[in-house]
């Protein structure tokens, strides 16, 4: 069990990475976390701290159930993805109500102008359930890993027929795992350099060294419920894909399914090309994907496997083997399903390290959500436009 907090005792309460900070059995905001936790509102996704006209800390909270803005954190790289707050049409990129996308472009302007002396820690939460908050960690902006160009990004989006812009922020997540009140309580005051501040905190600051709390994972087998859609509406989205390619047209799925894998990796996917069914060598598609980048980057090829069933119908080991046997020698495979793989099957995929990658269900729903497919209708004419 992860660790819980009390409600009564979140004002005295260190921070712990992914600890659950328990919301109060009021019916009122008096079962609020942050504002509990942190000398901050009771409401709102993005909440600063201000002594002495200068942001002091902030604290970040999302749900992670917006489908067309999806925070979200890499736990392998320590990376989290934060999407800013203009979601609506209608106002300009910076003119927001609680100012966060303003915040957004003043501190990476610093960081990559290394006036990182001007950033404040970041505290990200995301929601558990009802009152409940989960701590995710400290965060800085930007990332080791990332160009200038890729850390905050104006993107633009369509609702309602109105376009407008909102910021994909990348953070690093530092690898602090508490901590404590007593800094919390000196940058309350305004106490900048505070000895209590964390030490990967200030050789951030200080160096520009990043040092991402990073966690391996653990091999993974997905059960049933975990490969298929978990909403409602993401389960009609995928019952909406199989029936658009019922038996007599199920060979055009396989160009979908390499559409679905080409929205997963874009920039490294240099060729795809559906086989022809008297050819195919057991094969739906073929592709190169690119390792690195120029000049010295290497190709690897690799299979593609589409499989348009029923949601309830899983796909077991003459289906998955039948892929698994045709690969060639370096190559990978990709399973596409808008079902799900049978536990025996995926066992032996992972146990035996086969090289193959699984898109399941839940899978198919995540990306088309991520590149702007978020509802039933915007599907239906994504899949009658290039397969009518």
């Amino acid at each position: 069990m992860a660790r819980e907090i009390l409600h009564d005792n979140l004002n005295t309460s260190d921070l712990f990475i992914d600890a659950t900070y328990l919301g109060g059995n009021q019916k009122n905001l008096g079962a609020e976390v942050l504002s509990k936790l942190f000398n901050v509102g009771n409401a709102g996704g993005f909440r600063v701290v201000i002594r002495s006209n200068k942001v002091v800390y902030v604290v970040l909270y999302s749900s992670g159930r917006d489908i067309d803005w999806p925070d979200n954190l890499d736990r392998e790289t320590g990376i989290y993805t934060y999407y800013g707050d203009n979601k609506t049409p209608g106002r300009d990129l910076h003119d927001t109500k609680k100012g966060g996308n303003a915040y957004l472009r003043t501190w990476f302007e610093n960081l990559h102008s290394e006036a990182r002396d001007e950033i404040p820690p970041i505290f990200i939460f995301e929601k558990v359930k009802g009152r409940d908050m989960r701590y995710l960690g400290l965060a800085v902006p930007g990332s080791a890993s990332l160009e200038q160009t890729e850390d905050l990004v104006a993107l633009w989006k369509t609702k309602d027929s109105q376009r407008f812009q909102n910021y994909r922020s990348k953070f690093t997540i530092l690898d602090i795992p508490v901590v404590s009140r007593a800094w919390i309580n000196d940058l309350e005051m305004g106490i900048k350099n505070s000895s209590k501040t964390p030490q990967s905190f200030k050789d951030w600051r200080e160096k520009g060294l990043y040092l991402p709390l990073k966690s391996q994972r653990s091999t993974v087998i997905r059960s049933k419920s975990e490969q298929l859609p978990e909403d409602t509406d993401g389960m009609a989205i995928i019952k909406k894909i199989h029936a658009h390619f019922p038996l007599d047209r199920a060979t055009m799925f396989e160009s979908c399914a390499a559409r679905i894998f080409e929205m997963i990796e874009p920039e490294n996917i240099v060729e795809i090309d559906v086989t022809r069914a008297t050819r195919d060598g057991g094969r739906d598609a073929v592709g190169k994907y690119r390792i690195g980048v120029e000049p010295t980057y290497v190709i690897s090829e690799f299979a593609l496997e589409a499989k348009c069933w029923e949601p309830d119908k899983g796909c077991g080991v003459k289906q998955t083997s039948r892929l698994i046997s045709r690969l060639k020698h370096r190559q990978f495979g990709v399973f596409v399903t808008t079902s799900y793989v049978l536990q025996q099957a995926y066992s032996e995929i992972v146990e035996d390290q086969h090289p193959m990658l699984i898109i399941a269900a839940r899978d198919i729903v995540a990306v088309l959500r991520k590149n702007g497919l978020s509802s039933l209708g915007k599907v239906n004419t994504w899949l009658v436009s290039n397969w009518p």
